[in-house]
């Protein structure tokens, strides 16, 4: 068996309930905006504690606090706190496969801010064309959808657009810093988790306790799913390369659609297969042709972070 399979089938799981784990705490009654707060600050904590068992120090990098919190912005903050409000309008399944056209955003973005990305070609147009189809499809917009659903699947779709436009940032501004990931993840999610500190009693009042079941989605979902995850993407990408590691959101809406399903009892119609279907192969069209190798890893852990 391949060595990065264990690590593939973990993180893909890991990030696919975390859909599932969002609704649990939201139909508990965490306003969406203390969900994204919990979550980056149990996920910060994880990976401070991993920099001090490694020894490493906090970047002071001035400019890395601010893109740091540029990236925060669009890659935490915003997109965690619509994912959690859309969930309180739609299922965690359709959030899933909303979440699946995060490549499609980042390719557009790409296109639009790096120059090396400024002619995608007609395959990749095409695979973007085809990944709106998808969603189309997934909404069932031929039936009509509520006013309450079509916000929740906006909300959805725009958090994908976030991580679009953030991971297009991070590559612009720090995916050649010479921190070491783990470094950059937890300034990165601590930057969030002071946002979301600033915005979650202004918005929604004083936390509250929402009883064992959420409380225990919510540790899981920040320490396992925002924490250790990003652990787990580093070492999928030392092991198998950035090709390997990024196929991980083939995977994903999977995940999400069966533990909806199975422990949410969400209704999983053959749009929201098809139409997922038609996501998944537009991302397989959008990718590049020559995809990254994996090559062993530089000092200090010089990749980009996930």
């Amino acid at each position: 068996m391949r060595r990065w399979l264990p690590g593939f089938l973990a993180l893909s799981a890991i990030w696919g309930a975390s859909f599932a784990l969002i609704k649990v705490a939201v139909d508990a009654g965490v306003p969406p905006v203390w969900v994204a707060l919990w979550r980056s600050l149990l996920g910060a904590l994880t990976l401070w504690a991993v920099l001090l068992l490694r020894g490493e120090r906090a970047p002071r990098d001035r400019a890395l606090w601010g893109h740091s919190a540029v990236v925060a912005v669009l890659l935490n903050t915003v997109p965690f706190t619509l994912f959690s409000f859309g969930e309180t309008r739609v299922s965690s399944v359709l959030a899933g496969v909303m979440n699946a056209t995060t490549p499609l955003f980042t390719m557009l973005f790409a296109v639009l801010t790096v120059p090396e990305e400024r002619r995608p070609g007609a395959r990749r147009l095409f695979g973007l064309a085809l990944g709106f189809v998808g969603v189309l499809t997934v909404l069932g917009v031929w039936h009509g959808l509520g006013p309450g659903a079509t916000v929740g699947a906006l909300a959805c779709l725009s958090a994908a657009c976030c991580y679009g436009a953030g991971f297009a940032y991070l590559r612009r501004f720090l995916s050649g810093r010479p921190e070491s990931v783990t470094a950059l993840s937890a300034l990165q999610i601590s930057c969030a988790a002071v946002e979301l500190a600033l915005i979650a009693p202004l918005a929604a009042g004083a936390p509250h306790w929402p009883g064992g079941s959420a409380a225990a989605a919510l540790l899981v979902l920040g320490a396992l799913g925002t924490g250790l995850a990003y652990l787990l993407n580093l070492g999928l990408v030392r092991v198998a390369g950035t090709a390997v590691a990024s196929a991980v959101t083939y995977v994903m809406p999977l995940w999400s659609t069966a533990l909806g399903a199975a422990f949410l009892a969400e209704p999983v119609g053959w749009n929201a297969l098809a139409g997922g279907a038609l996501v998944i192969a537009a991302v397989a069209l959008t990718r590049p042709r020559k995809a990254p190798v994996a090559v062993p890893p530089p000092p200090k852990d010089r990749q980009p972070v996930g």
